[in-house]
């Protein structure tokens, strides 16, 4: 896999080999985001399944932010491709939260909260969407799934419980 560079000319990629030396050099910015919609009076949370360095899990949508792309972009781009629904956002979309992602051998002790991603540490910016539209989940996405907050799956990516009790979806 490559990873796009954009400038105003074209798109350049970084070899794998560059990249992973980016991700253990520096924080990578992400948007996370959390579908939400009403059912039966109840609001739910929209989550996938995926493949994670923690196995099999449920978790947020999300991913980084690239060169030259404004978060509302980067939001609609993981959002379409991975579950196929358009969101509705403002021009300058503003985070709900801002969570951090850390690997285990470069998190916090002081008490931060933050989540696990062995692979990078990540700035997360992070979003609750409402829609009603319908999801399709593809690439990453094995599965998608509403769930209420007190009847989410046990297989969470770790931290993503801490990230929605900060978004306010457990309440």
């Amino acid at each position: 896999m490559r990873f796009p560079l954009v400038n105003e000319d074209s798109v350049a990629y970084l070899p794998p080999d560059t990249y992973r030396l980016v991700e253990q050099s520096m924080p990578i910015a992400c948007v996370d985001f959390v579908l939400v919609r009403e059912h039966d009076g109840r609001r739910e949370l929209g989550l996938i399944l995926r493949e994670s360095p923690h196995g099999t899990v449920w978790c947020h949508l999300g991913g980084r932010i690239q060169r030259g792309e404004t978060i509302a972009d980067a939001i609609r781009r993981h959002s379409r491709e991975t579950v196929g629904i358009e969101p509705h956002l403002p021009l300058n979309p503003q985070p709900d939260y801002v969570y951090e992602w850390f690997p285990p051998e470069t998190a916090p002790s002081d008490g931060t909260v933050f989540g696990d991603d062995p692979r990078k540490h990540a700035i997360g910016l992070s979003f609750v969407l409402e829609t009603e539209q319908r999801a399709q989940p593809a690439n990453e996405a094995l599965d998608f799934a509403y769930f209420t907050p007190d009847q989410l799956p046990p297989t969470l990516w770790p931290g993503c419980l801490a990230l929605f009790e900060r978004l306010g979806l457990l309440s």
